[in-house]
């Protein structure tokens, strides 16, 4: 059964106050409780989804582990790969050719990132490689293929509008690894053509990188059968990490691995320090919410204290004095909690299906509208602090009361 104090407690709540301002307060402790909850519901669901966003589109665009060499390219690449299949956690493995160079179409000219793939295997590691067609062909004298076309480039999606090209159009891919002639060091050039387009999501990737076969690449760098890297995909995304060690430790010396937390540990550290940071701002609107908790309760001792005194003369303890007290200022509490935890969801409901703004991507690095993703384990920990703070709030003001004199409450009150 409920106690007299939760009773009583009722009864302060809904019966009017002597002076308005109490209620005034009251009003306001609720609304800005109300307003923190929803605040920080929906900037940790904007962070958490931008987080998310990011690290879909980058491990779309990027492989789970990358396995190289230290002194350099190395030819042993296809015995390495059998052997990857063996270790547990490895799906699937492609060797890759990395470099940087030039490329200038008619309109443009643009630094780029090439990279040479196995068109037979880089879409089962690389997702936004699998619908890409790269056929390496006979090469007849002057880089043209047997049938007089140009080898195929697929160039990112922003790459290719500061190119300037379409699907078809030339492209002059320029190396710095060239040769030596009379006149010094030459850089290659070789000529390929547009043969279709990639978008990862990803503003960087899609402005800078470019594909072409493995076989052309080995070519342009003259670097025989030996590849820069293998490129591996893990079944748990998040145990990269281990199945990276135990590629190591099946390997060894001297190759080295990394994994796509190593490779983007600044860019998640980060995010993870301005969702915290975010937090901890967005809870000081709670916490001055709280203060008008603290207010209320503190001026409704004022104006009760004939009633405390009262009820200490008829055999109530500072105990049953604190729970009246305290049980005003968590209902007060929860209705500000629970009433801004509606409006979050209700507010994040719009923002994920309705484009609000769009994002420009040299700035957000993705291209989309705003990201929003609600996870319920910081929604329980935001009204968690909220609930927290607020019997905080509450803890002074019902001390004050259970601590009345009640003779000399009912002699001045």
């Amino acid at each position: 059964m409920m106690g007299f104090e939760y009773f009583i407690g009722r009864r302060y709540l809904r019966a009017k106050q002597k002076q308005a301002f109490i209620s005034l307060i009251t009003i306001l402790s609720i609304a800005g409780v109300a307003v923190g909850v929803m605040a920080l519901i929906v900037v940790i669901a904007v962070m958490s989804g931008f987080e998310s966003d990011l690290k879909t589109r980058i491990l779309s665009g990027q492989a789970h582990v990358i396995l190289m060499r230290y002194g350099g390219p190395f030819a042993e690449y296809r015995s390495i790969i059998d052997k990857l299949g063996s270790i547990e956690g490895v799906e699937a493995a492609t060797p890759f050719v990395y470099t940087q160079v030039m490329l200038r179409s008619s309109s443009g000219v643009s630094g780029a990132v090439l990279r040479g793939i196995d068109p037979g295997s880089a879409g089962r590691v690389i997702k936004t490689l699998d619908r890409m067609h790269l056929k390496k062909e006979p090469v007849e004298k002057g880089g043209a293929l047997a049938d007089g076309r140009s080898p195929g480039i697929i160039l990112g999606k922003e790459l290719a509008k500061n190119l300037g090209v379409m699907e078809g159009d030339p492209v002059y891919l320029i190396s710095p690894r060239g040769m030596l002639s009379p006149v010094g060091h030459v850089p290659a050039m070789k000529r390929f053509q547009v043969v279709g387009f990639f978008e990862s999501g990803m503003y960087e990737f899609d402005g800078s990188f470019s594909y072409i076969h493995i076989g052309e690449a080995q070519k342009i760098l003259r670097m025989g059968d030996s590849v820069t890297g293998i490129e591996i995909r893990v079944d748990d995304v998040y145990k990269a990490d281990q199945v990276a060690e135990r590629i190591l430790s099946s390997l060894g010396f001297p190759y080295w691995v990394r994994d796509w937390m190593q490779s983007n540990k600044n860019l998640f550290t980060a995010l993870k320090l301005e969702k915290m940071v975010m937090f901890i701002i967005l809870t000081l609107i709670v916490l001055v919410a709280a203060f008008n908790i603290a207010s209320t309760l503190i001026m409704m001792v004022m104006d009760k204290t004939k009633d405390i005194a009262i009820l200490k003369a008829m055999g109530a303890t500072g105990r049953n004095i604190r729970k009246i007290f305290v049980f005003k200022g968590m209902v007060v509490g929860s209705i500000g909690t629970i009433l801004g935890m509606c409006l979050g969801f209700i507010l994040c409901t719009l923002l994920k299906h309705y484009k609000i703004h769009e994002l420009t991507g040299d700035i957000y690095y993705f291209t989309t509208s705003l990201p929003v993703r609600m996870e319920m384990l910081d929604v329980f920990l935001i009204v968690s602090a909220t609930f927290v703070i607020c019997y905080l709030a509450t803890l002074y003001p019902a001390h004050r009361a259970s601590k009345m004199d009640p003779v000399e409450a009912i002699r001045y009150g």
